[in-house]
């Protein structure tokens, strides 16, 4: 609502400022003198046409040619924006050039009313119905045409970006899910079979040692365990590359937890888990993923940190997911740690829309909390290839020579510079010609001998006299005296002179 109020002041501004200009020549004619009533008329048509071309531009460039049959060329001079502002919204070449066509022939119907008013000759008609043509119409018109194709153009190639960013990004991201299955892929398939073999000969080697070498037993069961969790954090890590593996599909639902407990209880933690709620076997991915690192990661600190201490593992499903992890106070001394497995938990928490805490309790313990949506609304990277739009339409040969185009058409709005510019130059000669007539020059002009020609050149065309082809300047130095010259209409020789009183 706002643009539309704007709009209208402007074209309201423009038509008061066309009107005002046209009846400047009220004041200072540019050209022979024409009737009052016809510089008022001209200068309301003129005004009219600005709101016309806002909503029907191709009836305001029509109604733009009647203004040449009347010798106001400060109401013409404005035609030239109109002109341009209706080329500059129509969108088919063949329909402007064909209105233009009907625009020049009216034109040059119109200039040739105006000629024979005045009594010019066709050589004069011919001339002045060319550069208006020219100057007032084609070139306004051509300019126009060239800088409304620069909005659609424009408009195409923002589309053209936004679809090929949105390609790139996807493109982006579909290699990189390549990449990360292809490394997946080769964890699993290596690294995978590996840590199984070190797992089995680490539990051959711990039952053998715990026979024949009972002091080697620590050792090898220290390297059984570390296996066993270098074993989970590859199952961890194939998870976050995208690939599913038989580990996947069970993390984070109660048997799992309740795996991981059993685990930390063999190794000699006392672990306590509290489940309420249904199971997780049916829920997303993510999630679970998410509940099963929230806990493996706390039980591994508190066997670093805190083995001694009383644990309990808290799980709660209802419209979110709670997962609590809290220890009591320890004997041993608190290690410092590096605290990277607590800001990945951190990361993975936030990725999935949860809320992750940990820290100090009121005892001394230390607890570790996540607060999980039940259905994570982050989307995979690959969804972006919903938000790819359809392609916009190819950019022709064509359309990419318009850019060249609009440069000239640039240069062609130059053409509403020349017409406003003669028109504001002829403008200031008649505001500061005082059209007066020395008693010398006066008598020196002599009937049937001098032309109009050369006193229209020399001292202007004064002011419109009550005779038709006469005209009325002032007398130097003289305060109440006027001289009026008339001339005939055929040939442009003088054929009265007298003085006149104000």
């Amino acid at each position: 609502m706002m643009i539309s109020v704007d709009v209208r002041v402007r074209d309201g501004l423009w038509a008061a400022g066309a009107f005002l200009l046209a009846l400047v020549s009220l004041l200072a004619p540019l050209g022979r003198p024409v009737e009052p009533w016809l510089i008022v008329a001209s200068a309301v048509w003129a005004g009219a046409l600005v709101p016309i071309s806002a909503r029907r531009p191709r009836w305001a460039v029509v109604l733009t040619t009647p203004l040449h049959a009347v010798d106001n060329l400060l109401a013409i001079a404005p035609t030239t924006l109109v002109i341009f502002r209706a080329a500059r919204s129509e969108r088919s070449a063949r329909r402007l050039w064909a209105l233009v066509c009907v625009s020049a022939v009216l034109q040059a119907a119109f200039g040739g009313v105006h000629a024979l008013r005045a009594g010019d000759s066709l050589t004069e008609w011919l001339l002045g119905t060319a550069f208006t043509v020219t100057f007032l119409l084609l070139f306004p018109a051509l300019a126009g045409a060239l800088v409304g194709r620069r909005k659609p153009l424009t408009q195409v190639l923002m589309e053209r970006n936004d679809y090929l960013e949105q390609t790139r990004v996807l493109t982006a991201n579909t290699a990189r899910s390549a990449t990360r299955a292809h490394i997946a892929s080769e964890m699993h398939d290596m690294l995978s079979h590996r840590l199984r073999q070190l797992a089995a000969h680490a539990g051959s080697l711990e039952r053998s040692a715990a026979e024949q070498a009972p002091e080697l037993r620590e050792q090898v069961e220290l390297i059984r365990k570390t296996s066993t969790v270098a074993m989970e954090e590859l199952r961890e890590i194939l998870g976050v590359l995208g690939t599913s593996t038989d580990a996947d599909e069970d993390a984070g639902t109660r048997q799992d937890v309740e795996r991981l407990v059993a685990a930390s209880t063999a190794a000699g933690v006392s672990v306590h888990l509290d489940w309420s709620g249904p199971d997780l076997a049916d829920a997303d991915a993510r999630l679970r993923r998410a509940v099963h690192r929230v806990v493996r990661e706390a039980l591994t600190n508190v066997h670093k940190h805190a083995p001694s201490a009383r644990t309990r593992v808290s799980v709660a499903v209802a419209e979110r997911v709670r997962v609590d992890v809290v220890n009591g106070p320890s004997g041993e001394p608190r290690g410092g740690g590096t605290r990277r497995g607590l800001i990945g938990l951190e990361e993975r928490v936030a990725l999935i829309g949860g809320v992750f805490l940990a820290g100090v309790t009121v005892g001394s313990g230390f607890q570790v909390t996540a607060d999980l949506p039940l259905h994570p609304v982050v989307q995979d990277e690959t969804a972006v290839a919903g938000a790819v739009r359809e392609a916009p339409p190819p950019i022709t040969a064509d359309v990419l020579t318009v850019p060249r185009v609009i440069g000239s058409g640039c240069l062609g709005t130059l053409a509403v510079i020349p017409a406003l510019g003669t028109a504001f130059v002829l403008l200031v000669v008649a505001i500061f010609s005082r059209g007066e007539i020395s008693p010398q020059e006066y008598a020196a002009f002599q009937v049937s001998v001098t032309h109009e020609e050369e006193i229209t050149e020399t001292f202007g065309f004064g002011v419109l006299s009550g005779n038709a082809g006469c005209y009325r300047y002032h007398l130097r130095d003289s305060d109440d005296r006027d001289v009026e010259l008339c001339f005939d209409n055929d040939t442009g020789l003088l054929t009265t002179k007298r003085e006149l009183a104000r």
